[in-house]
């Protein structure tokens, strides 16, 4: 048996490569590129650390190049599902017994792998897999690397928060796991989430079932080796790709689900929450619901703000992973006196945007992620183009001949309530809707009314007046909130991530608040001389 008391520095946040010409990480990504490019990878499903193959295989394309196939991975059906659900339930007898520390280990030595060997493997598995490009997948890799780190320190932090002690007694809380198993679906656009959402649980001695994106399959499966290569135990995580209607009626309905992490669309965490309250009599214990949507993120600009700051935000914000963020910024709010100036400097710098293959390192953004959201993309740029209430300022243009390529867009909106103002494109898309400079108060108060999300959002203004007014009226549109800076970018440690309304339960992924949703705690209260008397000083005569 180990003595003393094991505690976890808080970490440093993992340096970002620049992988600039000549230098060893390039020549190591360009390597791995090459290795994946030439071979056709056989993704299994894992459960109990066994791999399964059912036949029932899809392929994994490249988006940028859809001809191009790097792997074939088979599907759980509902058998295996059941397998994994009994894996997790068996393995979590055994990992919740285990010291926190060895927990904890687990995700320490994953992140020094990723951060050494194992970083040029998952940088190129994203570059190809979801069609970033280098930049994109080392901040990816970066965090992903910060929320191992960070999650293992908050953990401690949670295990020292103890109640008040008084004389005669001893008072403890036992941080236990959630009752049953946690099911975790990650989103296609995020490899960092991909690697946390089925992690973070698990500190807590919880084992999971984890539902990789369908689309995000190739970058996955590297993160389930890396998390092997680590220490995890079999059965810990439960690598199941399937159907999201089977996940739903075997997964989802399973009387020992004890709490859902997910990342991905608000339709599907509306439909998720739907099943469990349908369900809810079956269940064994009340699943904890942990979930992060989507966003209609605003750029909000004074007539003081810098404009040249403000236009390389919003090509970064709006464009940067070809505006698949969850977080990009998609909708700008320009006062008249400044837009001639902004409009003719955002056109100037969107003509300088280069699109294509992410192992061409010249390229600024690559392609969308697949024929679906493509096609979804086309649809509101189409009606941009047809709606009397639009203008096409820029771009428009599209082609899914090779890869799933759209090019950067500016539409400006006469209706500051129109559709493509409301609604998430999740593409290259920026909408633009131009105010009287001095109703900056109202435009204010219709930014905040006219989305249903809550997700991330930004104020640009040298006067410090301005910002202070935006920060009060739009307390409640974002999560995130962002003064002279892009809406995207949160860092680890730095600016917790998540938003409320129709963005998500805002449980700040990789911070503490998350982590405190996968325990289930239990007080503990140790008398050392208890009473040997019911009665009570009250109940005495009166002299």
């Amino acid at each position: 048996m180990s003595t003393g008391l094991f505690t976890i520095d808080e970490p440093e946040n993992e340096a970002e490569l620049d992988y600039a010409p000549g230098s060893l990480e390039r020549m190591e990504v360009r390597k791995k590129l090459e290795e994946f490019s030439n071979e056709v990878a056989e993704i299994p499903i894992i459960i109990g650390g066994k791999e399964y193959h059912t036949g029932q295989t899809i392929d994994i394309v490249t988006p940028h190049k859809h001809s191009q196939v790097i792997g074939g991975a088979h599907m759980a059906d509902e058998e295996l599902l059941h397998k994994a659900i009994n894996s997790a339930m068996e393995s979590k007898k055994r990992f919740m017994e285990s010291s926190w520390e060895k927990r904890t280990t687990i995700l320490m030595k994953a992140a020094d792998l990723l951060s050494g060997p194992w970083r040029s493997t998952i940088i190129a598995a994203t570059m190809l897999g979801i069609s970033k490009t280098v930049h994109q997948a080392e901040i990816d890799v970066a965090e992903l690397i910060d929320m191992y780190r960070f999650n293992s320190y908050y953990l401690t932090q949670i295990l020292g928060q103890q109640p008040v002690q008084t004389s005669g007694m001893l008072n403890r809380i036992d941080y236990r796991p959630l009752d049953g198993f946690v099911l975790a679906i990650n989103p296609f656009n995020f490899t960092s989430i991909a690697g946390n959402l089925p992690t973070a649980p698990t500190l807590f001695g919880n084992t999971v079932l984890w539902k990789p994106a369908t689309s995000a399959l190739f970058n996955a499966y590297h993160i389930m080796k890396l998390l092997e290569a680590s220490g995890l135990p079999p059965g810990v995580i439960n690598f199941v790709p399937s159907r999201g209607s089977t996940i739903s009626k075997i997964v989802v309905s399973h009387p020992d689900l004890g709490g859902i992490h997910f990342t991905g669309s608000t339709q599907t965490m509306e439909y998720i929450w739907k099943k469990v309250a349908q369900n809810i009599e079956n269940y064994n214990q009340y699943p904890r619901i942990v979930g992060e949507t989507g966003g209609k993120n605003f750029v909000i600009v004074h007539s003081s703000a810098d404009i040249e700051a403000l236009v390389a935000a919003l090509i970064r914000g709006n464009l940067e992973y070809q505006g698949q963020k969850c977080s990009a910024a998609a909708r700008a709010y320009i006062p008249e006196s400044l837009w001639p100036e902004v409009r003719d400097k955002l056109v100037e710098e969107y003509r300088t945007v280069t699109v294509g293959d992410p192992a061409d390192f010249n390229d600024f953004m690559s392609s969308i992620v697949d024929k679906n959201q493509f096609n979804r993309v086309v649809e509101y740029i189409e009606e941009g183009k047809q709606g009397e209430e639009y203008e096409l300022v820029y771009g428009g243009e599209y082609d899914d001949s090779v890869g799933y390529y759209i090019y950067p867009t500016i539409f400006r909106t006469m209706d500051p309530r129109s559709r493509l103002m409301r609604e998430e494109i999740f593409g290259p898309v920026l909408m633009v809707y131009v105010y009287q400079d001095e109703e900056y108060l109202e435009t204010l108060k219709l930014c905040d009314s006219t989305s249903k999300y809550g997700l991330t959002g930004s104020v640009f203004a040298e006067d410090s007046a301005a910002l202070e007014l935006a920060e009060k009226a739009l307390r409640f549109a974002a999560g995130n909130f962002y003064l002279n800076d892009k809406p995207t970018g949160s860092v680890i440690g730095r600016q917790p991530f998540g938003g409320s309304r129709k963005s998500g339960t805002n449980d700040k992924t990789g911070y503490i608040l998350n982590l405190l949703r996968w325990t289930s705690a239990r007080s503990i209260k140790e008398m050392f001389n208890p009473p040997r008397n019911y009665r009570r000083p009250f109940m005495g005569n009166e002299s």
